[in-house]
């Protein structure tokens, strides 16, 4: 399967938990399995340049989280306590057996309260360019959203004017009118707002995962984007230094480096899958 199947019939919508969640799935086949899930304000479509890459390796299985991207969502789910355990049944219910996890973005700390929650479960973790630190190292619009007192500044919230800004330098309307729409129309009608309260749970989530970091054993890559407006590669480092099988890794990129530095991140991401994370499991 092409990057071109990202954008075509290969999108599919399956209920779990009640909801309907997109995805893509190339099957089982030969290899490791690859669960990979959406980073906002984007969709799956942030995997086009790295699919690829990682296609022959082994079965790719990429999913919105619900809330995010095009799948629906539930207010109790907009947190990565919850959202892991949401990614722990869909694992369980779609027979994917022990995965390895990409979790970029929002899916930093949903992947990782999964791998401490339920070790067995996943074969490794993927995260980076999502807040984990805390006390919060955050910047921007991210640290605005969370410092707000609610979400009433979102109440006139534009997202094509402002997802659109935000979503232009990884998929430049001009180059990707496709990929470019698929992100601004996921937060329309009110759906950017709502899956703002992920983010606004990070004061109160981070310190339990905090707490968890170094009791997760599964071994994890932490990939850091040097130059990200939004989360710092403080982020990264403070991972690093609280997990016990852990590689650090850096990209000369924005805050999309999946897409900034496609071919990078997917050559790194391809590494861990054929061996690394078996050499910093035996560490």
């Amino acid at each position: 399967m092409t990057s071109a199947a990202l954008t075509g019939s290969a999108l599919q919508k399956r209920t779990v938990d009640g909801l309907a969640i997109r995805h893509v799935d190339t099957g089982e086949q030969p290899g490791p399995t690859l669960l990979m899930t959406s980073p906002w304000p984007e969709s799956l479509l942030a995997f086009r340049r790295i699919w690829p890459r990682l296609a022959p390796l082994g079965r790719l299985v990429a999913v919105d989280l619900p809330g995010f991207g095009h799948s629906e969502g539930r207010t109790e789910l907009f947190a990565p306590s919850a959202m892991g355990e949401f990614l722990y049944g869909l694992i369980r219910e779609w027979g994917l057996g022990t995965p390895h996890v990409l979790g970029p973005d929002v899916g930093t700390g949903a992947a990782l309260f999964l791998a401490a929650r339920h070790p067995e479960s996943v074969a490794s973790v993927i995260v980076g360019s999502g807040g984990a630190a805390y006390p919060l190292d955050v910047s921007g619009a991210l640290a605005n959203m969370i410092a707000a007192p609610d979400l009433g500044f979102l109440q006139d919230f534009d997202a094509r004017a402002s997802v659109g800004a935000a979503v232009e330098a990884a998929a430049p309307k001009g180059e990707e009118p496709e990929v470019w729409e698929d992100y601004v129309s996921a937060y329309e009608d009110g759906r950017f707002a709502e899956s703002a309260r992920y983010v606004r749970a990070y004061p109160a989530e981070l310190p339990l995962l905090g707490d968890l970091l170094p009791s997760i054993m599964t071994p994890v890559l932490v990939m850091n984007a040097e130059l990200d407006e939004l989360v710092p590669p403080s982020n990264g480092v403070y991972l690093h230094d609280r997990l016990p099988n852990s590689r650090l890794v850096s990209f000369d990129s924005g805050h999309f480096p999946w897409e900034q530095a496609a071919a990078a991140y997917g050559a790194t991401v391809a590494r861990w899958l054929n061996e690394e994370h078996a050499q910093v499991a035996d560490a």
